[in-house]
């Protein structure tokens, strides 16, 4: 099922994107564009990259606004176009440099949000969709895991501050009168990926062929989904589920080992490397060594992703090697 929003005019909006010059926000720029619809981004730049954005600048329906969510009166100024909808992707997502600066992700994911939720009551938007993540499920004891599955204790300050960020969505959505759609997303995958384990492994190899050091032991089930698969998922879900809150995960039917990944990866370059692991069961403070979700919820309005986590591994891979120089923008 080919999960767009139909391009119709009277179905035609004016899309808020923010972060829409990183890998996933621009990849949602181009589907909204190719749709019909009016997307004005608002990012500082400092992760998200310009060339992902090349084809979007040459569209007279493409606005590109420099900005940062932590600026309040900013992001509040050019909302002033009056958005229909929010694509809210801007945050930290450096999960694994958390503990090492521990006030980014409050500041950036949840302080950020709020002043995204600010900006639309004060401008009178109404929707929003939020691209939150697996990691809100903690280290969970239910496999795969539901949408109303019991919270645990959080382990992460980057899945802690994602689920504030909810937390005050739902709020504005009681509060305010505003619509909210909230992702849980597993790991994405695909073109304009430039960070995760692919980037990270490729990196490596690039750099010593013959060794790949791998964090924790290997052993660690994680689930991926391929960017466009995500992206049919999201706008089928804001097409069809209408609730006050809408909350769906994100990801594949099944899981893999990061071994897994690592003999697809060293296969298709044609190498044999020695595998040398560190770090116990996980890779580092707040890495679950299990993320499985049930994506029942998202399949029964019927969303079904194209490729599987191998297929997806495998296209990643092959635009790190047509487009290396996402490594010297690190």
């Amino acid at each position: 099922m080919q999960a767009r929003i139909p391009a119709a005019p009277e179905r035609r909006f004016h899309a808020f994107v923010t972060g829409g010059a990183g890998f996933i926000g621009s990849s949602f720029v181009d589907r909204l564009l190719a749709d019909g619809h009016t997307v004005t981004v608002y990012d500082n730049l400092s992760t998200g990259q310009i060339e992902f954005l090349e084809r979007a600048l040459t569209n007279p329906r493409f606005t590109l606004v420099r900005g940062d969510i932590t600026d309040a009166a900013a992001l509040t100024e050019a909302m002033r176009t009056i958005p229909n909808l929010v694509f809210h992707f801007a945050a930290n997502a450096d999960v694994r440099f958390g503990t090492e600066h521990p006030s980014r992700d409050v500041e950036q994911n949840t302080l950020g949000t709020f002043n995204v939720l600010e900006a639309m009551r004060t401008n009178g938007v109404k929707r929003i969709a939020f691209s939150s993540t697996g990691s809100v499920y903690g280290e969970s004891t239910v496999f795969p895991t539901p949408e109303n599955a019991p919270f645990p204790v959080q382990t992460s300050l980057y899945g802690a501050s994602k689920l504030a960020g909810e937390s005050l969505i739902q709020a504005y959505c009681e509060g305010f009168g505003i619509q909210g759609y909230i992702f849980r997303f597993v790991s994405i995958l695909g073109e304009r990926y430039t960070h995760g384990h692919v980037f990270d492994f490729y990196r490596k190899l690039r750099e010593n062929p013959d060794e790949l050091y791998i964090l924790g032991d290997g052993h660690q089930r994680k689930s991926y989904l391929y960017v466009q698969d995500c992206i049919d998922a999201v706008l089928l879900a804001l097409e069809y589920a209408q609730d006050k809150v809408n909350i769906f995960n994100l990801g594949a039917e099944s899981y893999v080992e990061v071994n897994d990944s690592v003999g697809w990866i060293s296969a298709h370059l044609g190498l044999n490397p020695r595998r040398v692991y560190a770090g116990g069961e996980r890779g580092w403070i707040g890495d679950s060594p299990f993320i499985f979700l049930d994506t029942t919820k998202i399949r029964a309005l019927g969303w079904r992703p194209k490729l599987t986590i191998q297929q997806g591994i495998m296209r990643t891979l092959d635009y790190l090697q047509q487009n290396e120089w996402v490594y010297e923008r690190r």
